[in-house]
């Protein structure tokens, strides 16, 4: 078998008319031409057809070559364009498409991927969230209550809502109860920002604070509770991750997290964050330190407005009885640390002397559980 063909040397741009023989014992391509001092042979083994050429009626060959490229690969190219003999190459050597590495290329490959999904982690579960923590810092009250503003309202979005605070719900008699209640927990506290709680209409158990000192509680939390001190227990623990800046921190990591992964995969534009954001607050899972000085913040905030500590015992078990120990939407509640741990040191909080006084009348129960209706 016998063609004609162009060889490009390696060495320059010049394209030099060649003629390509097969050897008696068809083992090798016979490669000679005025251009060339003596023929070149390229033993089939060692044929590599390169990849991604257009015109499928030709074939472009180099030939496995060690060199100090890591593909060794031969720098000269033979372009072959007689239809036998492509037909013949691309049927007879298996071998043209494979790719040739150097020895220990895949480990070093593998070693550098897992040093990457290292620094990916450490940045993720380490340097991020302490530069969350000081960035909360010297985050500016006034750019934090805009920004959770922005949050809450992509919140609401989630949940159903086509414009702003559409979900919340302000009918005037549990409107009253439910600030008469906030201003029972924070009377002679500094919390650091105007604290604004609002409720929202939806069915799930839940509550959980957005950055800039907002608290919202859901609909389904109110119906859920059996008295006003277990809803007083939650606004409580809420005030204390609002007091410690948790949100902001939590949000901060969040985003921080969702922009290196934006650099790594692809950007991500602003509503997408915000979602995230929104996703990451709604399924709030702080850290178990976080939750346990929120825990101790409601024990010290309830006992001051003679209201027991029991009461969050009494809301968990309810959390436990309807989620159970999961983690998900009540994972602030119901995992960090375990729920059993956190009733038995909520009730152990509540002092033996203590003459606990109604958090809310029946009437302005009754009005804050119909806040919604």
């Amino acid at each position: 078998m016998e063609g004609e063909a162009y060889l490009y040397d390696g060495r320059s741009a010049v394209r030099h008319r060649v003629d390509v023989t097969l050897t008696e014992r068809r083992d090798a391509l016979v490669i000679s031409g005025d251009a060339l001092p003596s023929p070149l042979v390229w033993p089939l083994p060692d044929l590599r057809a390169l990849g991604d050429h257009p015109d499928d009626n030709q074939i472009i060959l180099t030939r496995h070559l060690d060199t100090e490229d890591e593909t060794l690969r031969d720098q000269a190219r033979l372009v072959i364009d007689d239809p036998e003999m492509v037909a013949w190459l691309r049927r007879t050597r298996p071998r043209l498409h494979l790719r040739d590495l150097r020895h220990g290329t895949w480990r070093r490959i593998w070693l550098s991927l897992g040093g990457a999904v290292a620094a990916v982690l450490l940045m993720v579960f380490v340097i991020l969230p302490a530069l969350a923590g000081t960035l909360a810092e010297l985050l500016p009250v006034e750019k934090e209550i805009a920004f959770g503003r922005g949050v809450k309202a992509q919140m609401e979005r989630m949940f159903g809502a086509e414009e702003n605070r559409a979900l919340d719900c302000d009918a005037p008699a549990g409107r009253a109860a439910l600030d008469r209640l906030v201003a029972r927990l924070t009377e002679g506290q500094d919390i650091g920002y105007p604290l604004e709680v609002t409720v929202i209409d939806h069915g799930m158990m839940n509550a959980f604070a957005v950055p800039g000192g907002q608290i919202v509680v859901m609909n389904g939390l109110l119906k859920g509770a059996e008295s006003p001190d277990m809803v007083a227990a939650v606004l409580a623990h809420e005030i204390g991750h609002v007091a410690h800046r948790d949100p902001t921190r939590n949000a901060l990591r969040a985003a921080g997290s969702v922009g290196l992964l934006g650099l790594l995969f692809g950007d991500f534009t602003g509503s997408a964050v915000m979602v995230l954001l929104a996703e990451q607050l709604v399924n709030a899972s702080y850290t178990q330190d976080a939750e346990a000085q929120a825990d101790a913040f409601a024990f010290d905030t309830l006992v001051a407005a003679d209201l027991p500590p029991a009461a969050l015992a009494e809301m968990f078990e309810t959390f436990r009885k309807e989620y159970g120990d999961v983690s998900g939407p009540m994972a602030h509640f119901a995992s960090h640390p375990r729920l059993a741990e956190r009733i038995e040191a909520a009730r152990d909080a509540t002092p033996a002397d203590l003459t606990p006084r109604p958090a809310l009348t029946e009437t302005e129960w009754q009005a804050l559980r119909t806040i919604c209706d």
